[in-house]
């Protein structure tokens, strides 16, 4: 009964999962496609942005393709409890969200064009699921790092929404707050789909396009 009412009703902090002081496994040092060490601080001149637009195996993999992106890593954001485990973000007792670290060179690669990419990958209108995954956990999210990142992503919102209620699709549901802390996933999750590529990719786009990500990144 409890973890039915969080499939559809994210947590207080007082109802979340105590959780840990300390992350109770590993995270691999390397990226299984880039090479690029996972975990910061990054080399400098390096950007983070942080995004939760389903199941993150198939989400993870869009972003590592895009060029200019350094690495890529899986993890848990906006929720209560400290270091959680899969299994606790799948109770819908965390108040997590599944996410992916993007870490790009803003040199050659825009944050306006990774959300692009974010709004194109996922139907950002479904709420506390994404397809046929549902639960708090699939909730589409942008986690900012900047005031122009979180001004930037609220704008790119708005142009697709545009776009999408055109098209006869409902309000866009994304939350878009500060980031908190990002709490890397389990080994096994990530570059979950190079390790089985014949894994589980839920991910389905509205087939609009964003008009964002327009703008030259020559500057």
């Amino acid at each position: 009964m409890l973890f039915n009412r969080f499939k559809s009703h994210l947590p207080s902090k007082e109802e979340a999962l105590p959780g840990r002081t300390e992350r109770p496994y590993r995270v691999p040092e390397r990226h299984a496609v880039l090479g690029t060490p996972l975990l910061g601080p990054y080399p400098e001149g390096l950007e983070v942005a942080d995004f939760g637009l389903g199941c993150f195996w198939g989400a993870e993999r869009a972003f590592w393709k895009v060029p200019g992106v350094w690495t890529t890593l899986v993890g848990y954001q906006g929720g209560h409890t400290p270091h959680p485990t899969y299994e606790e973000v799948c109770s819908g007792m965390t108040g997590h969200t599944e996410a992916v670290r993007v870490v790009f060179d803003p040199a050659k690669v825009s944050y306006e064009q990774l959300l692009k990419v974010f709004w194109e990958t996922h139907d950002p209108t479904q709420g506390f699921r994404q397809g046929h995954d549902v639960g708090t956990q699939y909730r589409s999210a942008v986690y900012t790092h900047s005031p122009a990142q979180q001004e930037t992503a609220t704008a790119s919102r708005d142009l697709f929404q545009s776009v999408l209620t055109d098209a006869g699709y409902r309000e866009i549901t994304t939350e878009i707050l500060p980031a908190g802390p990002f709490h890397p996933a389990e080994d096994y999750h990530q570059q979950y789909l190079e390790k089985n590529p014949g894994g589980y990719c839920g991910l389905g786009g509205t087939g609009m396009s964003c008009p964002v990500g327009i703008a030259s990144t020559d500057s």
